[in-house]
């Protein structure tokens, strides 16, 4: 039955990224003429990050295979072994999956892997999130290579896709429709201020902070010392209440977890935690608090969405588009206070309620689903660099 339907696999390996995927994976698995295969890698499948893939097969999603990859450390030799793990296992997979083409989004070393194994094996790679920069990661050249690897891109900004045919890449093959994660904003029904409190158990009462803040893995050792400065600035402004979500599994992300776990420990009644609070209760809570803070892309392309300002913080996301909606400031104790009532201005939040959002409005993931269902695969292996 089979047999005649185009075989896509998605592989995704975070809880970001599976949120931005999650409406174009609906898509292709809701198509009559596509055989929608699905991998699933990485955090998805470590209690630590609180075994999202569990999340994956709620939503509907069945999972072709589980790639156990994550070894028990974030050091960059813990990295570089899951890395090796993941490509050893990935190429069992796709051994057995046999796909005609795989979609992979973005910037990690899961999908830099699975990507390596794709190119390997001659099956075709279609790349979402390409083009862009993030000049203070070690993502900035593994999505690049990523790119290289791949014959269909599809970027997030007009600006992006520019920089992919930069590249060498051909334009007939690089599609702007914007980022897919937009479409959750307009099509996910979102909770109640009273649902959302009582499945995080914690009252929204007072002027609150959603918080995710990852390690900036080109810095060697600067975790602590920036989310401590975070955390003193929280500290000075006695009534705002902050929403903590866990980092990704970056090298010294453990360091940023025990930190929130103490911070939450010392203030319940100001501060609350969540290994994952899953796309449902992210983007419910974007509806509620006053402002976002930390360094995560979600704050750059889906917060602008819904008119409230971004504090982002440090060289993380340097390099990438954003609205103005966005407050950047460096991880020093004064700018981070001078930040915070920045965002809690009337003045700024009015700012932001009119913002643009760069990335976009409704209707990417279904743009991406049309293209990798009807795109011309013969053949697409053999390409030549594009000269401009």
């Amino acid at each position: 039955m089979t047999n005649n339907k185009r075989k896509i696999c998605v592989v995704t390996g975070t809880r970001a990224e599976y949120g931005l995927l999650y409406w174009l994976m609906k898509y292709l698995n809701d198509a009559p003429d596509v055989h929608f295969q699905l991998v699933v890698t990485g955090m998805h499948l470590s209690a630590e990050f609180g075994l999202t893939y569990q999340q994956i097969e709620k939503d509907g999603f069945r999972i072709d295979k589980k790639v156990e990859i994550l070894l028990s450390s974030d050091s960059t030799i813990g990295i570089s072994k899951s890395m090796g793990l993941a490509m050893i296992s990935m190429s069992e997979a796709f051994q057995e999956l046999q796909p005609n083409l795989v979609v992979v989004l973005g910037d990690r070393f899961e999908m830099f892997a699975c990507a390596s194994v794709a190119m390997i094996c001659r099956i075709p790679i279609a790349h979402i999130h390409g083009g862009e920069a993030t000049e203070g990661l070690i993502d900035e050249p593994i999505r690049h290579s990523i790119t290289k690897m791949s014959q269909l891109h599809f970027t997030a900004t007009d600006a992006y896709r520019k920089r992919v045919i930069q590249l060498g890449e051909h334009p007939n093959r690089v599609f702007n429709f914007g980022s897919p994660g937009i479409d959750n904003v307009f099509k996910l029904p979102l909770l109640t201020k009273a649902e959302l409190e009582a499945s995080l158990n914690f009252n929204l009462d007072h002027p609150t902070a959603l918080l995710t803040f990852h390690p900036v893995t080109l810095e060697i050792g600067t975790s602590a010392v920036q989310f401590e400065q975070l955390l003193q600035a929280l500290d000075t402004f006695k009534d705002l209440k902050i929403i903590f979500t866990n980092p990704n599994s970056d090298t010294d992300g453990r360091v940023i977890i025990k930190m929130i776990d103490d911070y939450v420990r010392r203030n319940p009644e100001k501060a609350c935690s969540f290994i994952s609070l899953g796309q449902l209760r992210y983007l419910s809570a974007l509806k509620y608090v006053s402002f976002v803070i930390g360094n995560s892309s979600s704050g750059l392309i889906e917060v602008p969405s819904f008119g409230i300002p971004t504090i982002d913080i440090g060289d993380r996301q340097k390099g990438r588009i954003r609205a103005e909606s966005v407050i950047h400031c460096e991880p020093l104790l004064e700018d981070l206070i001078q930040s915070i009532k920045k965002a809690s201005s009337s003045e700024f939040k009015e700012v932001a309620n009119r913002a643009i959002n760069p990335y976009g409005g409704a209707g990417a993931s279904s743009k991406i689903a049309d293209a990798l269902k009807s795109v011309d695969l013969t053949d697409i292996l053999k390409k030549s660099f594009h000269d401009l």
